[in-house]
């Protein structure tokens, strides 16, 4: 299976040069982690969570209304293709130590974002799968 059929296609957005302040509400407004930042064509520049504004900004005791979101944010993020597989897509998350990563088109457009928790959630339903088809040979069988 591909990232393309597993990602979230609704993206919250920051403008590198808002304040982290700022990117923290529309997190909160949302129910995100995760904010994308993009380029004028649309192509993830940089990308930042809410563990950057916690150990950047907060822990370090600077003021959210004055860090920008430039300065806390991973800059040029890795990034799947659509048709990448999920296999390929957790190896680039566990070598880059990253939980979540931008999904582009073929020509880098923002298309979609997708988290170990979203791998982690196709994992476990086809775990329930194969746990019923079990279930069910051992009901028929008797045992």
């Amino acid at each position: 299976m591909s990232i393309g059929k597993i990602c979230v296609r609704e993206v919250y957005l920051a403008d590198a040069a808002e304040s982290t302040y700022v990117a923290a509400k529309r997190m909160r407004e949302h129910s995100v982690g995760t904010l994308v930042v993009l380029d004028k064509e649309k192509k993830p520049l940089g990308i930042v969570t809410d563990r950057d504004l916690t150990m950047q900004v907060i822990a370090a005791g600077k003021d959210p209304a004055e860090v920008k979101v430039a300065h806390v944010m991973t800059v040029d993020p890795r990034s799947l293709r659509e048709d990448t597989p999920i296999e390929e897509g957790l190896r680039l998350m566990r070598g880059g130590k990253c939980r979540r990563l931008p999904v582009v088109d073929d020509k880098d457009v923002l298309q979609g974002l997708v988290s170990i928790d979203d791998i982690l959630e196709l994992l476990a339903e086809e775990m329930s799968q194969i746990s019923k088809i079990i279930e069910s040979q051992v009901e028929r069988r008797g045992f």
